[in-house]
């Protein structure tokens, strides 16, 4: 479970950086993009104006979306497990 939170939480902070950067936004506003865009919310109130924030994006999406479900369904086995494990005793 820690690895997947690890690499999720990696993969924010890369695309954070690559917004940083290449869009040019505010830190905040940089990693607020990028989770919020990894877990589909897409508020709508930033979007990309460059071609490469916007082809980074399209991969971005392809990509965090599994990972993210990946983290959100393991977070919830592991809860869930543990739920099991105190009710047999």
């Amino acid at each position: 479970m820690k690895g997947i939170l690890a690499f999720t939480v990696g993969m924010i902070l890369w695309a954070s950086v690559f917004y940083h950067f290449v869009e040019g936004w505010s830190w905040l506003d940089s990693v607020y993009f990028s989770v919020v865009t990894i877990s589909t919310v897409g508020f709508g109130d930033f979007s990309p104006e460059t071609a490469a924030g916007k082809i980074f994006t399209m991969a971005y999406i392809i990509v965090g979306l599994g990972i993210f479900v990946t983290a959100a369904t393991t977070v919830a086995d592991t809860i869930l497990s543990q739920d099991d494990e105190t009710s047999q005793k």
